[in-house]
């Protein structure tokens, strides 16, 4: 097809601990895939809860409305529904229920076959300190890189 769509949402890792992940199909509309293609979606303040019947959606998602469409556009934040076997919503819905877990979007793509897919994140909020030690990590990595990279030289 044309290049790879692949869309990020970079605050996941930092905020959260990811336990389990999986990836999901994502119910669009004619506009919406167009505008995706393009590259036009955020899902940095998204999130998926399940509703009354055990169907898996995706909240806050912001899909850009199409330039080229006339006024039958789609909302750009509207609730979207997630693709996933029987057996893994079961589980998902079952770890949300008792253990308090969150299910987070980690990544928007366009797999080969042209399809818009979704990976998502079964997490575990993280603390202050939690934070402040992966940013600590962060550093050391980089730090002892620059010193490798030195000596090398």
């Amino acid at each position: 097809m044309q290049q790879s769509i692949n869309i990020k949402n970079k605050r996941a890792r930092f905020d959260y601990e990811i336990l389990d992940t999986y990836t999901a199909g994502i119910v669009l509309g004619g506009t919406e895939i167009k505008s995706l293609r393009a590259g036009k979606a955020s899902i940095s303040q998204s999130f998926c809860e399940f509703n009354d019947k055990g169907e898996l959606f995706v909240v806050n998602m912001q899909i850009d409305e199409y330039s080229h469409a006339s006024h039958f556009n789609h909302a750009p934040k509207a609730v979207r529904k997630l693709l996933l076997n029987k057996r893994e919503l079961k589980k998902l819905q079952k770890e949300v229920a008792t253990t308090g877990l969150t299910i987070v979007p980690l990544k928007v793509f366009i797999n080969d076959r042209g399809l818009a897919k979704m990976n998502i994140g079964l997490a575990k909020g993280k603390k202050l300190y939690d934070k402040r030690e992966t940013i600590k990590d962060r550093d050391n990595k980089r730090n002892l890189s620059r010193i490798k990279k030195s000596f090398n030289n």
